[in-house]
């Protein structure tokens, strides 16, 4: 039997029983949260457009959300590298007046497709994204006038992106300032333009620049990464590992603390609380992400009050002290 209604603006309660699932269904596809199945979203999205339904300003500000919202497209919910530039840009954002939403690309363009058609429909004022190698950028040509990339630039686009050779360098500086001249380094795959290729080419680089031997192993960005390729990569002269992130660092600490490996220093790329909890004689380099959050932010204020885009700034990484 079909749920007739009469009034002239629906309400939540109103949503739910014409689409048949629950107001609070009803309200995560309202606010584009999580937690819905595809089946119960489109059928929400179906009444929704076919009563031009609208929401509530007065209820939307008793929520605390703002007419003014910016999303945050990150590429996994559970990178931690991630989340600490997405901590710095919430913080900005709701300073600015700005509600920001947060949801995730799964490097996959096909769920970017399907996000940026849901943001266009919400008329998102501005989008905040966290970019990948495979990204197919003809994608983002609509949202260039509101759109900041992280992580990578691409003509045309503002970004802002972390200085990939001198992170190397700073640590590599450090390293040669104490007596090693035996680094090895275990990397990411190529197919990772920042991460794998540019930090790659960097040690590679600063090898040959100064003579140096070179022992480098590269895998996926994973703490098995770093378990299974350090003994590939140890020798006997080898008195430092650089690690191009600290999930590799993580995976290679362990092996070498099971190995009772005490005199090689550890070096990474990344500022994880719970590895220098665990490992707190590591030496690392944050690439500067709360920077790069407040950047990014800064940016595209610029852009929402008329600034030109294509505008690139980039972030430089800080050692973090050792212990000792």
């Amino acid at each position: 039997m079909s749920t007739k209604i009469t009034k002239t603006r629906l309400t939540i309660k109103d949503i739910a029983q014409l689409s048949g699932v629950s107001k609070s269904t009803v309200s995560r596809v309202i606010n584009c949260a999580g937690n819905v199945s595809e089946q119960s979203r489109k059928k929400v999205e179906a009444v929704i457009q076919q009563y031009h339904f609208i929401p509530s300003k007065s209820a939307q500000a008793l929520r605390g959300i703002s007419d003014k919202v910016v999303c945050i497209m990150v590429s996994r919910l559970d990178s931690y590298s991630e989340h600490q530039v997405v901590q710095a840009m919430l913080s900005s954002l709701l300073q600015h007046g700005y509600a920001p939403i947060v949801i995730e690309s799964q490097f996959n363009n096909s769920i970017v497709a399907e996000n940026l058609t849901m943001l266009q429909r919400r008329n998102i004022d501005g989008l905040i994204f966290f970019a990948f190698s495979e990204l197919n950028y003809q994608l983002l040509d609509v949202w260039k006038e509101k759109l900041i990339l992280i992580a990578r630039e691409h003509q045309g686009f503002s970004s802002v992106t972390y200085n990939e050779y001198n992170l190397i360098a700073k640590l590599m500086d450090w390293l040669l300032n104490h007596g090693h001249y035996h680094i090895g380094y275990i990397g990411v795959n190529p197919q990772d333009i920042s991460t794998g290729q540019l930090r790659y080419q960097a040690y590679s680089a600063i090898c040959h620049e100064h003579g140096l031997p070179h022992y480098s192993q590269l895998g996926e960005l994973s703490l098995q990464t770093g378990y299974q390729l350090t003994p590939k990569v140890l020798t006997c002269h080898m008195t430092a590992l650089i690690c191009a992130t600290d999930t590799i660092a993580l995976g290679a600490c362990k092996y070498l603390q099971q190995q009772d490996y005490k005199d090689i220093q550890v070096c990474s790329i990344g500022n994880n609380s719970l590895l220098h909890f665990l490992f707190p004689n590591i030496l690392s380099i944050d690439p500067g992400y709360k920077q790069a959050g407040h950047q990014a932010v800064a940016l595209l204020l610029q852009l929402l009050t008329g600034k030109s885009s294509g505008v690139r700034k980039i972030v430089e990484g800080q050692l973090i002290d050792l212990p000792y």
